[in-house]
């Protein structure tokens, strides 16, 4: 049977994409991502590392599981997390070297503003 490709702008792609971006939308989520990026680890490791609370954390890591950027491992009396999909951080990368960019783009123009109005 014959692959059939989807356009980028097929509704259902679109859709997709954005409950991809709703799953990073949260500051906290990054912050599980950017731990849980150097190996496997169980709730408590990611716990002390975010200083998140339980419930909070809980929420977080279902949403990530739930979204395929997470999978969850059970062992023992622990479940361990870990990255079920690495390409997100070039993402992430992408993005924060972007928003870097704009951000310092954005100091340079008021600090020339600054030095040609005397304002500040």
């Amino acid at each position: 049977m014959p692959k059939t490709k989807l356009s980028k702008t097929d509704p259902a792609i679109l859709a997709a994409v954005a409950d991809s971006f709703k799953v990073l939308s949260e500051g906290s989520r990054l912050q599980i991502l950017t731990f849980v990026k150097s190996g496997s680890m169980n709730v408590m490791e990611i716990a002390e590392d975010t200083s998140l609370g339980q419930a909070n954390l809980s929420k977080h890591l279902k949403v990530l599981t739930q979204g395929g950027i997470l999978s969850r491992q059970p062992k023992g009396t622990s479940t361990y997390y870990e990255i079920a999909d690495p390409v997100i951080f070039e993402f992430c990368e992408l993005a924060c070297d972007h928003i870097t960019e704009r951000v310092l783009q954005q100091a340079e123009s008021l600090k020339a503003l600054r030095n040609n109005t005397g304002v500040f």
